[in-house]
């Protein structure tokens, strides 16, 4: 029974890991659940199918374009959407027969649907309702004369939607928050289970723990990321926003540099820890077994040192996995005080300093873990901590009441053409143009398939490149949905709920699948259409051949448009997002090295988390240079290394940061002056980069040189001491530097001695 239990509560763990928060599950369930629910009140009233196909499509509109995060937020727009969605289907029946008119007022609306993005969620919600219900009126082939079966089919499904929504399938930022919340400890835990199989690979396994250990460390940060987006709405207030966000940067960075520590610790050389991030890094080479300090030439005792760390390692991961609210007890208690030991140097074993970096490491993640239950259930029992453990949260009292909410910081917004939606909406109006005339000649009963696929390939996509990327997508989707779609018909014949049980199945599929793949998505759409068009009796293999037609043609429009009006090259847009990280990068580390040198404190893990959106958007704006059907393999290859090394980049930026953050309430750790001049150093290099990324013609060399460590020595007579913040910190400011002057290289910047070089 308890076997049993374990295996169902581990494969729900990776499912939770898989689908964080159930974002997509719930997706997928609240919009069949709400065509569903719409579908069944039609048939009470003996609805036609035709009119049945418009309700399901209304209530899929109706449920999917609300964006908001507040349930009152929802509630208003989901009202605001249906005169919208009236006045949509009745400008579409009335201009049914007016081709002109009608032509030209559907390129209006798709201007306007994409310029309302402008206004927030509300304006993208109510622009998407208006296009998507004018999209309906022309599959159903709407007339003046079955408007009022129109009108009742709407108020129906956007009736059916706010029920699903409010009350069959709830959602509201708490409970997005605390499933987010759920997902992050099941993916920690995954991370800790392979830091574990690291421990005990051979030779053989290290390529394959190594693969797994970076898929699971970016898992981890996908999912910090996601919390970040649910802080604000998801919490009482934003005080314990900031509480938790700091919390959660904790955990992560803390299982991040766990990894790293035990990497070094089963190196014989020391692992090269800069190409940790980098594709197809080879793997360090490993001893057996970590090497034990006193008893180096002792097998017994590197065995005893292993079984050690394996024993603690697999003492975090219940600690880990025990992070619910109920999951308490004497033995939990005892297992964390142990693990918080490590935080003294008088408790670690003797060993190498790598091997007793780990065990500094875990006590730094047991303390994470224990910040986390803190922020996340509140005051706990405290009769048995040991002196550690009371000193780990006497220094979380302290930050919290030195915490402060720093105010976000808005950009302004450009102005007129260069603004992202004004710049979309010509663009998706011109290509819809295009659209529309190409169409007509390939079919005047559905050209709107062509102006659909034109709208589709501008959403969420900023650049020519991701553009072109994502039409290519939507049609190899297309093509194999028609395929699809050409067996299901004459499987489904006229069995009418067949049809719609499959079309639910698809829709759910569609939404589930939809953040995943794009081409998965748009079979399940294909698919989908080729069941409608069996339940409008309007099926035939030319109408399926037809739809691909008019996707390649819609997605040759827009790409044509996307390079003629107002184009934005994606080597533009990754150099405007490469400055964006550059900048962050330097604010993250220059303030890191002052609060390590004793300078003020700052809000660093705001910085930090600001650095990892950045860098997300820059990953997300190559994707087009890094795709595979990109021709040009060098540029490919450049791309993917220079977003590598800036992941390990902001991983040490990280990591200082979070040291950092110990500096002003620490007992142990004090400020080393010595460090700013290293700070000077990085900041240095990183502007010179972005000058020359801004204007080729600038002035400047990045400085190498004498490395981090002897800069510190060279000016000081003293020696380097273990436990020190300095040492601490030294890898991580030599790696950020190394990954720094690795940039310049590959973006062809100067690079020069440096001053010691020459000077020597």
């Amino acid at each position: 029974m308890a076997a049993t239990r374990r295996t169902r509560t581990g494969t729900w763990d990776r499912y939770a890991a898989s689908d964080p928060g159930f974002l997509r599950l719930m997706a997928g369930l609240r919009t069949v659940a709400a065509i569903g629910l719409a579908l069944v009140v039609l048939a009470l009233f003996h609805t036609p199918v035709t009119l049945l196909v418009a309700g399901a499509m209304a209530a899929m509109v109706s449920t999917f374009a609300i964006r908001e995060k507040e349930v009152r937020s929802q509630a208003i727009t989901l009202g605001l959407g249906l005169p919208v969605a009236l006045t949509s289907m009745s400008l579409g029946a009335l201009l049914n027969t007016r081709i002109v008119a009608g032509d030209l007022f559907f390129v209006l609306l798709i201007f306007g649907a994409v310029y309302s993005r402008r206004f927030g969620d509300r304006g993208t919600s109510l622009g998407l309702i208006g296009f998507q219900v004018y999209f309906v009126s022309l599959f159903v082939h709407a007339t003046v004369a079955t408007l009022p079966q129109l009108y009742l089919t709407l108020t129906i499904a956007f009736v059916s939607s706010a029920v699903v929504r409010f009350a069959v399938v709830p959602e509201t930022p708490e409970r997005t928050l605390g499933r987010l919340r759920g997902a992050f400890r099941a993916r920690l835990a995954q991370l800790v289970a392979t830091q574990t199989a690291l421990l005990d690979a051979t030779p053989e396994q290290l390529d394959k723990v190594l693969d797994e250990l970076r898929r699971r460390t970016a898992r981890l940060h996908e999912t910090a990321l996601m919390i970040q987006g649910q802080l604000e709405s998801g919490t009482r207030d934003a005080a314990t926003a900031a509480l938790v966000q700091r919390r959660i940067a904790d955990a992560e960075i803390a299982a991040e540099r766990l990894g790293m520590l035990l990497l070094n610790a089963r190196s014989a050389e020391r692992a090269d820890t800069l190409t940790l991030h980098l594709p197809n890094a080879p793997a360090p080479a490993a001893a057996s077994r970590v090497q034990s300090g006193s008893s180096a030439g002792s097998t017994d005792g590197a065995d005893d040192i292993t079984a050690r760390l394996r024993r603690d390692l697999n003492a975090l991961h219940l600690l880990v996995g025990r992070l619910a609210p109920d999951e308490r007890g004497t033995a939990l208690a005892h297992l964390r005080n142990r693990l918080l030991g490590y935080r003294d140097e008088k408790n670690l074993p003797p060993a190498s300093l790598a091997v007793q970096d780990v065990f500094r490491g875990l006590g730094e993640a047991a303390r994470s873990v224990l910040g986390l239950r803190l922020a996340l259930d509140g005051p706990q029992d405290e009769s048995d901590d040991t002196p550690e453990t009371t000193r780990s949260r006497e220094e979380f009292e302290a930050e919290d009441v030195a915490a402060t909410v720093r105010a976000e910081e808005t950009e302004e917004d450009r102005t007129g053409l260069q603004r992202r939606t004004t710049r979309a909406a010509f663009q998706v109006a011109v290509g819809s143009m295009l659209a529309i005339v190409g169409g007509e000649f390939l079919s005047s009963q559905r050209w709107y398939w062509a102006v659909l696929t034109c709208w589709v390939v501008f959403l969420n996509t900023a650049s020519t490149g991701e553009i072109l990327v994502k039409g290519y997508r939507r049609l190899l989707g297309t093509v194999l949905g028609v395929i699809a779609g050409v067996g299901l018909a004459g499987l489904v014949g006229n069995h009418t709920w067949t049809a719609f049980a499959l079309v639910l199945l698809f829709i759910f599929g569609m939404f589930f699948t939809a953040p995943l793949s794009y081409a998965l998505m748009s079979f399940f759409v294909t698919a989908m259409l080729g069941l409608l068009y069996t339940l409008l009796h309007t099926y035939s293999l030319s109408v399926l051949v037809l739809r691909i037609e008019e996707t390649a043609l819609g997605a040759a429009c827009g790409v044509i448009a996307a390079v003629l009006v107002l184009p934005v090259h994606t080597d533009r847009r990754t150099d405007e997002e490469l400055a964006t990280v550059l900048s962050r990068l330097r604010d993250v580390a220059s303030a890191a090295v002052s609060q390590l040198s004793g300078g003020p404190p700052v809000d660093l893990l705001d910085m930090a988390r600001d650095l990892d959106t950045a860098l997300d958007d820059l990953r997300r704006s190559t994707r087009p240079l890094t795709h595979p059907i990109t021709p040009l393999r060098v540029r490919r290859q450049t791309a993917r290394y220079l977003v590598a090394v800036l992941e390990t980049c902001a991983y040490h930026a990280r990591s200082l940061a979070a040291t950092a953050e110990l500096v002003p309430y620490s007992k142990t750790i004090a400020a080393d002056p010595r460090l700013e001049r290293s700070g000077e150093r990085i900041a240095h290099n990183i502007d010179v980069i972005a000058a020359q990324l801004a204007d080729e013609n600038a002035v400047g060399e990045v400085e190498s040189g004498a490395s981090i460590a002897a800069m510190l020595e060279s000016g000081s007579s003293e020696v380097l001491r273990s436990g020190t913040v300095t040492y601490r910190v030294l890898r991580h400011l030599q790696r950020l530097d190394e990954g720094v002057v690795g940039l310049a290289r590959t973006l062809d910047v100067p690079v020069g001695a440096g001053e010691e070089r020459r000077a020597a």
